[in-house]
């Protein structure tokens, strides 16, 4: 499952790209700390998009951390969208990529190999999520994960739902269906690197 993904976009990209959805963005806390994040791991702050009061005709951008505790206190930072009809809490996670980590190819590497993945074309695009509230550590959010496309498959068994710009305007409103959005992509949607 993806357990760290990395932001490097200015705040003006976001601004400028954003604009293609026609859905004003505001910003409710002030602009956020948008310095280059090679790493965002479980439990890091990072920026998500949401809908303002669940409505689809305007979005803020806010600050909020990767994960919520679950039973017995695991982090829930990836969450199944497969048969789920998800309507409420739904964000957008701005990422340039994500990682997926395998077994080395050399034996004797005491780590794990490192792939990003980027969706080919985008400088940046979003992960589909869900947020909450926590009574222990306030607002979060989480992941959502469907079955891997080809691209993916031979690193993991599972992908996060990524998303392109056509896209983020559909993930905000409730009223379509999660399962229309939550799908793997297609053969050569994803250039992959290894990166470690």
């Amino acid at each position: 499952m993806c357990n760290e993904a990395a932001r490097r976009i200015a705040l003006g990209e976001l601004r400028t790209d954003w604009d293609e959805t026609r859905i004003p963005l505001v910003f409710p806390e002030g602009a956020p700390n948008m310095a280059p994040l090679d790493s965002i791991r479980i439990t890091d702050p990072t920026i998500i998009i949401r809908g303002v009061d669940g409505r689809a005709d305007e979005a803020e951008c806010v600050t909020r951390r990767w994960s919520w505790p679950g039973t017995g206190g695991r982090p829930v930072y990836n969450f199944r969208s497969d048969g789920r009809d998800l309507r409420a809490g739904r964000c957008l996670i701005p990422v340039d990529s994500f990682f997926e980590f395998t077994k080395p190819a050399d034996p004797k590497a005491r780590r794990k190999d490192k792939w990003a993945f980027r969706l080919i074309g985008h400088d940046w695009f979003c992960i589909a999520g869900l947020w909450r509230k926590d009574a222990t550590v306030g607002e979060a959010f989480t992941m959502l994960t469907c079955e891997p496309g080809p691209d993916i498959a031979p690193y993991h068994s599972r992908q996060v739902v990524v998303l392109g710009r056509d896209r983020w305007a559909e993930w905000l409103d409730p009223s379509v269906p999660s399962g229309d959005l939550c799908q793997p992509l297609a053969a050569g949607s994803l250039s992959v690197t290894q990166v470690r």
